[in-house]
């Protein structure tokens, strides 16, 4: 197994620069409806960093500004208070309000429920997922990723990989983020789907997969999205199916413990329904705050569900059939 996994680290984990623009834009010209690209920001109250980052991929990878690399931008708006759908709309992103997609279906809370509707509002056949809290935003996260999608036809799905610093009072630890990821993930991989790991962020917001992947994956709809989806990618492609990509450095707001906590948990319950075909002893987390007199308990209900393969959903085939 260990032979394998480093067999794939040297074949499929590429840096963002092994690909300049102008190969991807020969590859995606020689794919022609293959090669359409949507990028997809999932947002909620990030009018902070979502407008900088909208900005940059249209200025340099989108016409008329930059090379026509990626053929739409949306940003799904998972219901803000704040101004991001309008910061996100002045910088030049299609925003859509995830609510109005598919709305006979009543919303779940989670990104993974973002990310499933945008399927239904995006027309790429390479889809390409950022998360839009990230800061110092670099375009090569898009391109990089998906540039193997576009020069290598039998790779369906590219993480993106990075340097994640931990930022926090003025001080910075150079690898201390990642801390689910390094406390949950990474294991649950390594004893249970060893083939996948040699990904060094499995948990990552930036990756990039072929619609025809997408559509037949089901979406855990709170944070084990990424887990889950990378685990069924896996069995529904094989191992050289996957790749990485090295784009440099991820700055990006953090999480404090508790929410780390609540995310680790929903992401013990993706590979616990995997692994036990949806058996779950307590869908429950009871964390604890000091108050007077002691410690107070508050229990978060764990996510449980997931929404099936987009492409059982009757409004998508009938509009892909259209």
């Amino acid at each position: 197994m260990l032979d394998e996994v480093e067999r794939w680290l040297k074949s499929r984990t590429w840096s963002a620069a092994d690909r300049p623009l102008e190969e991807l834009l020969a590859a995606k010209h020689a794919a022609g409806s293959r090669g359409t690209v949507s990028v997809v920001l999932p947002a909620l109250d990030e009018e902070a960093t979502v407008g900088a980052i909208v900005a940059a991929i249209r200025g340099r990878l989108m016409a008329p500004d930059g090379v026509p690399l990626v053929d739409e931008l949306v940003v799904v708006d998972s219901g803000s208070s704040d101004g991001t759908a309008e910061v996100a709309a002045r910088a030049g992103a299609r925003v859509v309000r995830r609510d109005e997609v598919l709305p006979r279906l009543p919303v779940l809370p989670g990104k993974g429920e973002v990310l499933w509707r945008s399927l239904l509002a995006t027309r790429g056949e390479i889809v390409c997922f950022v998360d839009a809290d990230l800061r110092d935003f670099d375009p090569s996260f898009v391109s990089g990723i998906v540039g193997p999608l576009l020069t290598e036809p039998d790779v369906h799905l590219v993480k993106a990989m990075y340097d994640r610093p931990l930022e926090s009072g003025g001080q910075v630890v150079p690898a201390g983020g990642g801390r689910v990821t390094e406390l949950v993930a990474r294991p649950l991989l390594n004893l249970h789907w060893p083939l996948l790991a040699g990904f060094v962020q499995p948990l990552g917001g930036e990756y990039a997969a072929r619609r025809p992947l997408l559509e037949r994956l089901p979406f855990p709809v709170g944070y084990g999205v990424e887990l889950g989806l990378l685990v069924d990618a896996l069995d529904a492609v094989g191992l050289d199916g996957l790749a990485q990509v090295d784009v440099g450095v991820r700055h990006h707001r953090h999480q404090d413990g508790q929410a780390l906590g609540r995310m680790a948990a929903a992401i013990y319950r993706t590979a616990q329904s995997r692994l036990q075909h949806g058996h779950l002893v307590r869908p429950r987390l009871t964390q604890f705050d000091r108050a007077a007199g002691g410690f107070r308990p508050t229990t978060h209900a764990v996510d449980t569900d997931e929404r099936p393969p987009m492409a059982t959903v009757p409004e998508y085939a009938a509009r892909h059939a259209a």
